[in-house]
């Protein structure tokens, strides 16, 4: 009711700019929340001290910044709506940049989990290569190269503010920056996984008619599930991110609609909490160690009979 009120008196704007702003700043908490609950957990637990839960808690940090850069950017949009107001303020490209390098670290850091599988199958003599050290070198790289590409974005002023959208944004239209960063953020890292799973499916059909030793068809086949479930991660990021890339695709032919931003942004935040909660699902140290600390009954002190 409170809700509808707020609305009521603000007749200028769409009737559902409000209420999927309050909802998207939700959706940002919810993921904020959980990220930070489950990093915890992997730092306080020795048994999550592994290469592989290292690697789910770099992507776990990326979807804890993502919360926060679709956070403050629903708060932004919820400000300016609420006071009717087209306004810019000094973080608005800055938010705009933070959200390219971070969506590209995302896709990145599950494609440093499905090439860590690809090593312990193929390399698994090559101890370097899945050492501890190798993969941190490998997480700060991509780490780097995901906020080196879009600088180019700010010196070239094209981010630019989005009045409907209330938004600061790359304009979606035929442009070399939109298959720059199209490339960077999905189509580089989703080729790579899918190239990793058709050669672990592969290999692991090729091993099943021969006759090998059960450590490594058990290895292949473990590390292969691992991936499949990578597969599915990205699968929820293509299905939700539909949106974005149908007004790309749309560009091409017309104008995309008017409100194009704000659509596709709601997806997006619907996304990453379904990221969240997936890959809780698909890590079965993590859940086990959840449910430890929350099945934990506190110790009572029975008081000594003297």
């Amino acid at each position: 009711m409170f809700l509808f009120s707020i609305i009521k008196l603000i007749p200028s704007i769409e009737s559902w700019f409000i209420p999927f702003d309050i909802l998207m700043i939700l959706f940002s908490i919810m993921v904020i929340l959980f990220s930070i609950v489950l990093l915890f957990i992997i730092i306080l637990d020795k048994r999550c001290h592994t290469i592989s839960l290292i690697l789910v808690a770099n992507s776990y940090v990326c979807l804890l910044f993502s919360a926060c850069a679709l956070f403050s950017m629903s708060i932004f949009t919820l400000e300016n709506d609420l006071k009717q107001i087209e306004y810019q303020d000094s973080f608005c490209i800055f938010r705009a940049y933070w959200s390219y390098a971070i969506s590209a670290a995302l896709n990145d850091s599950f494609l440093i989990q499905a090439l860590y599988r690809y090593v312990t199958v193929f390399y698994s003599t090559r101890l370097f290569w899945q050492s501890i050290r190798f993969q941190l070198l490998i997480i700060c790289l991509t780490w780097l190269i995901s906020f080196i590409y879009p600088i180019v974005f700010i010196f070239d002023n094209e981010i630019l503010y989005n009045i409907d959208n209330q938004i600061c944004q790359l304009p979606i239209r035929p442009s070399f920056s939109i298959f720059y960063t199209s490339f960077c953020i999905y189509i580089i890292p989703i080729t790579i996984i899918m190239l990793i799973y058709f050669k672990l499916f592969r290999f692991v059909h090729r091993i099943n008619s021969h006759v090998t030793s059960v450590n490594i068809l058990f290895r292949a086949r473990r590390e292969l599930k691992m991936v499949e479930h990578i597969i599915i991660l990205i699968t929820i990021l293509l299905i939700t991110g539909f949106p974005y890339e149908f007004f790309i695709l749309l560009s091409f032919f017309t104008t995309p609609p008017k409100y194009h931003f704000r659509i596709a942004f709601i997806f997006i935040d619907v996304s990453i909490i379904l990221i969240t909660i997936t890959l809780f699902y698909f890590t079965d140290l993590l859940k086990v160690s959840l449910r430890k600390r929350i099945k934990r009954r506190p110790r009572r002190i029975v008081p000594a009979i003297i």
